[in-house]
């Protein structure tokens, strides 16, 4: 059987209706059950039974998509006259999982795109994730987290986070604050996601110029695309923070009506750890100070099932409370606090983070025979998000982003051999900071873009093009420049030498509004030159508009310990004193040109996937340290006694400025199906992040590689994993290195059959050294390794 691109959308033929029928078998002619057949552009599926048989009714020529789990997918395109006998069609084994993507227009899966992408999904999802989404991801090839505290962290992909890497929930903006500050949780859930998709490299001609680094997709069913009832739940308990959780997923329906339904609920205490700086000795354990947390969430959604689609609705909520290490403002008195047998004279204030987000979407996908646009894709999505900051119960600073995003993919037939889509994107973000620690003043962003991805086969080489430009303005009014006190640290005397004020510019307000233009260019092609194997390429340009806290910051930012200062601004020294204030000229644009190769081996009982990529940018926008520190006296309503540390209440000073940079690296990984219960895999990756005129970025993960050995046996399955992290000392100016370590993970689990359930008992247990790791890319490294020992039980269903 000939393989032909998954994407490829089929000649249109006249319609005369026959009934299709055959049987699924693997290369040895063993019949694959539950293998699934889909007829493209006709909203017709089905599965085969015991024996691999399928039938269904279709209309003129056909182009059928079939999946089985362990097997390569297979595209087949069919003629009217090509069913006079029942079809007989194999399947390729495959040591690799091939899942298709659902955050691209043109549906390519992870095996047969030209830009490298890992999807997580089933018993690998639910093994790995965690309370974080940086910590759900960060053992996949090429990701790391950023690991702040086990409460909060955001995934690095090939070292780059933030504003260069775009989190969505359905292919929409998550909308929350995680991108501005470490100590921000992403808001989105791993416990109900159906799938995670990451996109590594630049995605920006599918999602916009904030995923110049790559994207983050979390896939769930909020809104239902069928009937049918299956679900799943989950119970487990964590040792090292005491965590218990609870996850409940559904999807069900009648008629042409389809539901959706499901929650979560999870609280932890502060986190063990082997050895800490901050350590909390009450009843003997050695816990990082304020990493407990609560936190519940739900969703409801409804789809409307038609002959050619489906539209639905989907409301979602979610809360979270939880602590912030390394965030707190010294020592507060507790005087007259009535806490029997309790001693708090003397402890740190305590900071907590409380969280809530109310989330509408509305998705749908049509699909229309005999039309040139054959397919219409629409995503709109309004997030209301706003989280504070409490001090000891009294609220400090509050942040909000209230967001609205619509997408609409336009599919066309094929035109000259070439298919593909239109999309257009518009996306606007109202984003405020109120408060102490407000670093940047209140913005909004507003995006329009248009983009073109287009596809043709020929031969064994697909090739892939698309542009994309889009319009964008940020605009902030009233900001005012807070009087500030610079200084240089004089070690000799140990005294501070005033160099800045604002009393110039108290009462300075100005207001920033500027429109950027970024475009995007990319070309890939995958050459399928064997069976079972493919090379992709991809080379691609794009640009980015810088983000308004990149541009507009100004004032302490407690969770990074740095005094933040935005592009936007220049020093000026009058006087012998130096301050800032808005500059003359417009900061440019990020612009990145990058080149990606990769191999991949996907049939038969060896799987392999290389990938090496070149990322040179103009413009790259960093902070870097002035050598100045800020007093940033933190105030609590009451006058503080004297601190005997005279730099107690500073904050080293650092400007967001742009320079040109490089950044280079690789990912390996290698699979061995070595027989029926053995699979064994090897991997590493690693990234360098070098500035042009010397020097090198900071917080940069080191080196890493690994090993790991499944078995399985008729219920049993079992795991072992190692991973090594090597010294990071390619390091930023004053950056400290980062000692390397090991890490160890196990995990055992049991699967029950019961009626129309299937139950699994599992034991999973993580860091089984107890090893002492400290994270290079986490701000806090030096406050917060990463847990220690921990053993997690529990029990999940499926339905």
């Amino acid at each position: 059987m000939k393989f032909i691109s998954l994407t490829a959308v089929m000649a249109l033929l006249p319609a005369s209706a026959y009934a299709l029928e055959g049987q699924i078998s693997d290369t040895s002619g063993k019949a694959i059950r539950g293998a699934s057949i889909e007829v493209v552009g006709q909203s017709l599926t089905t599965t085969t039974d015991e024996q691999g048989n399928f039938k269904l009714d279709t209309e003129g020529a056909a182009q059928l998509h079939i999946i089985a789990p362990g097997y390569v997918h297979k595209s087949l395109q069919l003629g009217a006259g090509e069913t006079d006998k029942p079809l007989q069609i194999e399947l390729a084994q495959s040591v690799i999982e091939q899942m298709d993507v659902v955050g691209i227009p043109l549906h390519a899966s992870n095996l047969e795109s030209a830009i490298p992408v890992t999807v997580l999904a089933g018993d690998e999802l639910r093994n790995k994730q965690a309370a974080t989404l940086g910590d759900t991801l960060g053992g996949e090839v090429g990701v790391h987290t950023s690991f702040h505290g086990n409460v909060a962290s955001t995934p690095i992909i090939r070292g780059l986070s933030g504003p260069r890497i775009l989190i969505t929930q359905n292919s929409l903006d998550v909308s929350d604050a995680s991108r501005v500050g470490p100590d921000h949780t992403v808001a989105s859930e791993a416990s109900t996601a159906e799938q995670v998709e990451i996109l590594r490299g630049p995605a920006t001609l599918f999602y916009g110029s904030g995923a110049i680094g790559g994207v983050v997709n979390v896939v769930d069913k909020r809104v239902p695309v069928d009937t049918e009832t299956r679900g799943e739940w989950l119970l487990s308990h964590d040792s090292v923070n005491d965590q218990e959780l609870a996850s409940f997923n559904l999807n069900t329906g009648a008629g042409n009506v389809a539901l959706h339904f499901d929650a979560f609920w999870r609280e932890s205490n502060d986190y063990e750890v082997p050895t800490s700086p901050e350590i909390d000795e009450d009843h003997g354990e050695r816990s990082v100070d304020s990493t407990a947390e609560e936190s519940e969430g739900f969703t409801v959604g409804a789809s409307y099932i038609l002959d050619n689609g489906y539209v639905g609705l989907s409301y979602g909520k979610l809360d979270r409370e939880h602590g912030i290490p390394g965030h707190g403002h010294g020592e507060e008195e507790h005087e007259g606090d009535d806490h029997e047998g309790d001693d708090h004279e003397g402890e740190e204030e305590s900071v907590t983070l409380g969280l809530k987000q109310d989330r509408y979407q509305l998705i749908s996908e049509l699909s229309f025979d005999g039309a040139f646009f054959n397919g219409l894709n629409t995503r709109l999505g309004y997030t209301d998000y706003e989280h504070t900051e409490f001090e000891n119960g009294s609220v400090g600073t509050t942040f909000s982003n209230e967001t609205e995003e619509v997408k609409i993919e336009l599919l066309h037939q094929a035109l000259s051999g070439w298919s593909g889509a239109i999309v257009f994107d518009y996306k606007n973000s109202d984003f405020s900071a109120v408060g102490e620690e407000a670093f940047a003043p209140p913005s909004e962003t507003e995006t329009f873009a248009i983009a073109l991805v287009e596809e043709r086969s020929f031969g064994n080489v697909l090739l892939q093009l698309g542009a994309r430009f889009e319009q964008v303005n940020i605009n902030s009014n009233d900001i005012a420049i807070a009087e500030v006190e610079f200084h240089h640290h004089d070690e000799e005397e140990e005294e501070h030498i005033e160099e800045a004020g604002h009393e110039d510019h108290e009462d300075e307000v100005f207001s920033f509004d500027e429109d950027y233009n970024p475009f995007s260019l990319s070309a890939g092609a995958v050459w399928d030159f064997k069976p079972g194997y493919n090379v992709g390429v991809s080379i691609s340009y794009s640009e980015r508009a810088p983000s308004a806290a990149e541009l507009l910051s100004f004032g302490p930012h407690i969770a990074t310990g740095t005094f933040e200062i935005g592009a936007l601004y220049e020093a000026h020294e009058e006087d012998d004193e130096l301050h800032f204030e808005p500059g003359s000229s417009k900061p440019e644009m990020e612009k990145s040109t990058n080149i990606d190769i990769t191999f991949r081996k996907f049939e038969g009982d060896v799987g392999i996937i290389l990938n090496a990529f070149y990322n040179e940018v103009d413009n790259y926008y960093a902070e870097f340290d002035t050598e100045l520190f800020a007093e940033v006296g933190h105030d609590h309503g009451e006058e503080p006694e004297a601190d005997p540390d005279p730099h107690a209440d500073e904050l080293p000073v650092f400007v967001f400025r742009s320079e040109d940079v490089s950044l280079y690296g690789f990912e390996a990984q290698g699979i061995w199906q070595v027989n029926s219960n053995f699979k064994t895999s090897l991997f590493a990756d690693y990234v360098r992040a070098e500035l042009d005129d010397g020097g090198d970025l900071p917080r940069i993960p080191p080196m890493r590689f690994g090993a790991s050995v499944d078995y399985v046996y008729n219920n049993l399955s079992a795991g072992l994993s190692w991973t090594r992290y090597s010294d990071q000392d390619d390091v930023a100016e004053l950056e400290t290195e980062t000692d390397g370590y090991d890490w160890v993970d196990a995990n055992i689990n049991y699967r029950i059959a019961l009626n129309s359930t299937e139950l699994t008992l599992f034991v999973k247990a993580e860091n089984l050294t107890d090893e002492e790791a400290r994270v290079h890319s986490s701000f806090i490294k030096d406050l917060a390794p990463r847990p220690g020992r921990n053993f997690r039980i529990g029990i999940r269903g499926s339905f």
